[in-house]
């Protein structure tokens, strides 16, 4: 076999190794670049769901009228209600230290909501939060917790909830859509723990049960 040819083969090879070193390439890239396209969230996809509510609020009783919006909404989008008690710890004793007064009256509130969640079939993942005062709480409870929208009644509860400052911060701090609910002057109807009232039953402003 003449030099020339064989020159020609070899050249023939070494052509071959580099269309088999382009296509190995160009499929690793290619692979890549379609396992990423996979992995594109589309506008309107899981992630864009709601998957936790949050219901922040004090005292012990909180508007139906909130509760119930909570609900539908969590209802409606397949989400979990995220009931959060703020507790006020007073600056004379450590943040962390036992507070069994508080404790039992926010059990016994989300105790009732959870209730009125499950006759409505939605998940709760209630919350007991602490601060120096409702707003710490509140503060606390937004940098700890992932949730993607909030729900919060407006004089739900009293001049010794939230007031009206609280709920704007609230709107310029929190990382999530914010629903503020006022019920109207006559709408009265509240949740009250279990047992007060006849139990988680809206009341009117005699106390009545509505």
């Amino acid at each position: 076999m003449s030099g020339p040819v064989i020159a020609a083969i070899f050249g023939l090879i070494r052509v071959e190794h580099i269309l088999v070193v382009v296509a190995l390439v160009l499929g690793l890239v290619g692979g890549f670049y379609f396992a990423k396209s996979r992995h594109v969230v589309k506008p309107g996809s899981e992630s864009d769901a709601v998957r936790h509510i949050l219901l922040p609020f004090t005292g012990t009783e909180i508007s139906r009228r909130a509760v119930d919006a909570a609900l539908r909404l969590a209802r409606a989008e397949g989400a979990t209600l995220m009931p959060a008690y703020l507790a006020a710890v007073p600056k004379t004793l450590p943040l962390e230290c036992p507070i069994p007064n508080e404790a039992a009256q926010a059990m016994a509130m989300l105790e009732a909501i959870e209730q009125r969640a499950g006759a409505k079939g939605v998940p709760v993942d209630a919350r007991i939060e602490r601060g120096r005062t409702y707003r710490h709480a509140l503060a606390r409870l937004l940098a700890e917790e992932d949730f993607d929208r909030v729900v919060v009644s407006a004089g739900a509860t009293g001049t010794q909830g939230l007031s009206g400052d609280d709920l704007v911060w609230l709107l310029q701090r929190a990382p999530a859509e914010v629903m503020i609910l006022r019920p109207g002057p006559d709408d009265h109807r509240m949740v009250v723990p279990l047992g007060a009232n006849g139990g988680a039953k809206p009341v009117n402003g005699n106390g009545a049960v509505a």
